[in-house]
């Protein structure tokens, strides 16, 4: 097992993510932010604060629980739903901008396309993630990326966050794939 990425380095990411979305999308007036759970709804929270900083007004964040759009719903074990909950701005005519921890086959960001399909018509969509590590299913790209990772399908990414591991870091662990 080997830290990818310190707490500082996560830190650094998110403000420099933050950063290439004020700029692609000159300012913050027209911005939603929507994290898939559970920890990319933690890095949007967070990337949400960072961009309030730097702009001095909030930019509306929500979550998207992707479950029920996942094609892989008969071969993984079942989980809970998670809430969506869409900011009062709505996504309508907005710069939706979805965030996850992990970009990995495309299929997880495929699922929230669809998702957020049924809930309106934004005016664009974007993809933040933490991690890109490659091996892609699908023609999906990030538009705003932490750090590339480039991985071996036997290896597996983990993303500890302090709101639910008590600590921040980015891990690559020799094993399954993910």
């Amino acid at each position: 097992m080997s830290v990818a990425m310190s707490a500082s380095d996560i830190t650094r990411a998110l403000t420099r993510i933050s950063h290439e979305i004020l700029e692609r999308n000159n300012g913050s007036h027209s911005l939603t932010l929507l994290g898939i759970p559970t920890r990319g709804a933690h890095l949007a929270l967070r990337i949400a604060g960072i961009i309030e900083g730097i702009e001095g007004a909030a930019v509306p964040v929500g979550t998207l629980d992707i479950t029920l759009h996942r094609d892989d719903l008969r071969t993984r074990p079942p989980r809970p739903l998670m809430p969506t909950k869409i900011p009062r701005a709505g996504i309508e005519s907005r710069s939706v901008v979805l965030v996850d921890d992990v970009l990995f086959s495309g299929r997880t960001i495929r699922a929230a396309l669809d998702a957020l399909g049924e809930i309106g018509r934004p005016k664009d969509v974007q993809l933040a993630v933490l991690v890109d590590r490659g091996h892609r299913e699908l023609p999906i790209r990030a538009d705003f990326v932490g750090k590339n990772l480039p991985t071996s399908r036997s290896q597996e990414v983990k993303v500890h966050l302090s709101e639910i591991d008590s600590l921040d870091e980015v891990l690559i662990e020799e094993g399954g794939t993910q």
